[in-house]
């Protein structure tokens, strides 16, 4: 009987350092993106952020007026949907989420330079 009691204290114990993961279900953006090649690695245009933008979740990247974005994909927009860009954040200095990939709305931001065409449509994941 005592054992029993011990396994059900450990196995309570055990429940309460080890909670239930839990999250929230975030719909896709987008089912197809454009990319320069099948992988989406390389830079399709070197984007200036005309207007601040603080991310609403963490598919999204914090943007401010004059950084300078590397965009390595573009979502194709679907009805009742946003147009969002995939890149990073580029600077001369070390930055919090420099080198952090998400997206941004692409209305915020003017291509500066095209080194590529974005011309592979790739299904999103």
């Amino acid at each position: 009987m005592t054992q029993r009691v011990y396994l059900v204290v450990l196995l309570l114990c055990l429940r309460l350092m080890c909670p239930l993961a839990s999250g929230i279900f975030m719909d896709k953006l987008a089912s197809k993106k454009l990319c320069a090649d099948d992988d989406c690695v390389y830079t399709i245009s070197l984007a200036r952020a005309e207007e601040d933008y603080n991310a609403s979740d963490c598919r999204f990247i914090n943007i401010k007026k004059g950084q300078l974005i590397y965009v390595y994909s573009k979502l194709v927009k679907e009805k009742d949907s946003g147009e969002f860009w995939a890149g990073s954040v580029y600077g001369e200095q070390y930055e919090d989420h420099m080198g952090t990939v998400g997206y941004f709305p692409s209305s915020l931001v003017s291509e500066q330079h095209v080194y590529q065409e974005a011309n592979k449509t790739v299904p999103t994941t």
